[in-house]
């Protein structure tokens, strides 16, 4: 099942290469990255949301929940 995460911070295409790039260290494979919007499916990726939503901050954005 796919989750959506939105994203504060995010303006450009770097912003979603630096979101992309901290999910290829969790070896994440089937995600869609957009400015303000992450979609993956966490069961299909082996994570928890929890490691997603560190991935995406430590990237330097903000999860809205």
């Amino acid at each position: 099942m796919t989750i959506q995460f939105k994203v504060e911070g995010m303006s450009c295409q770097h912003c979603v290469m630096a979101i992309q790039k901290e999910l290829n260290k969790l070896d994440a494979k089937d995600f869609k990255v957009e400015i303000g919007l992450v979609e993956i499916d966490p069961e299909k990726n082996n994570l928890s949301k929890e490691q997603i939503k560190q991935a995406i901050e430590k990237a330097g954005y903000i999860v809205v929940e």
